[in-house]
């Protein structure tokens, strides 16, 4: 029975992954920084038939990320996958931004959170030969505009994983990271605005091209069961990242044709 770290586990993504964990029988270990939604999250997990805690923890804070490993280790007695999950958007012009504290939160949450911990994990995955999951983006492929911040993040957790793939060879700890595209959940309307404040709603029409949580959910987990190292979860995300290689400028220009078509 594996034991598995969740952190951003009071919604979207990393609710509905923790659930179907659970039905798999694991040992849920839940963070987040709302104890209220934690808490409904391990009622979910328990009545799935897995085994759940609920951490509240904001991993922005290295010693909350220390505090959420001793926890896991205390309740289960080690741990088997530490996925990262925790993460905030933004959607915003940069010229237009009032509030540059914004790329400092946004890097502390969606990086650093990552950073710390599974830098306190590491030690116990390495005990069990056990696996990292870096849920990212495909804005850490290739950057978006509106989302500088976000992107920002998302390519500095894409390098880290990467880095410490490698340095991971031969120990028996395997990295995947993901990169969904858009998925159907609430981050866009709880993504920040140029004020730095949530938007309230989502700026882009979620009728067209949205993914459902589920099928994201099962993507993650069949990765996870095989122990890929990368998930790029569309085919057109796939030709971009092609195109990206041979004619860079012209993924570009798609790029800005589409900010303005939603512009106008």
């Amino acid at each position: 029975m594996k034991t598995i770290i969740i952190t951003g586990a009071s919604a979207g993504i990393g609710e509905e992954l923790a659930v179907a964990l659970a039905a798999r029988g694991a040992n849920l270990v839940l963070a987040a920084r709302s104890e209220e939604a934690l808490a409904r999250v391990q009622q979910r997990c328990e009545q799935a038939g897995g085994r759940a805690i609920a951490v509240g923890t904001d991993v922005a804070d290295p010693e909350a990320c220390r505090r959420l490993v001793e926890r896991a280790v205390e309740a289960f007695g080690g741990i088997d996958i530490l996925v990262n999950n925790a993460g905030i958007s933004m959607w915003a012009r940069f010229e237009e931004m009032t509030d540059l504290s914004m790329f400092e939160r946004i890097m502390r949450v969606n990086y650093l959170g990552a950073v710390y911990c599974t830098h306190y994990a590491l030690p116990h995955l390495k005990a069990r030969k056990g696996l990292l999951v870096a849920i990212s983006s495909l804005t850490g492929k290739t950057g978006v505009p509106t989302r500088s911040a976000y992107a920002a993040s998302k390519h500095a957790m894409q390098g880290f994983f990467d880095s410490l793939r490698i340095e991971l060879l031969g120990t028996g700890v395997d990295v995947l990271v993901v990169s969904p595209g858009f998925v159907a959940t609430d981050i866009r309307a709880r993504a920040l605005g140029p004020n730095g404040q949530p938007l309230g709603e989502s700026k882009r029409d979620e009728s067209q091209g949205t993914m459902d949580v589920a099928t994201c959910v099962a993507l993650i987990t069949r990765a996870m069961d095989k122990r890929e190292r990368e998930v790029v979860m569309t085919a057109k995300a796939k030709v971009g990242m092609f195109l990206k290689l041979i004619a860079p400028g012209l993924v570009d220009r798609i790029a800005l044709r589409t900010l303005r078509q939603k512009d106008s």
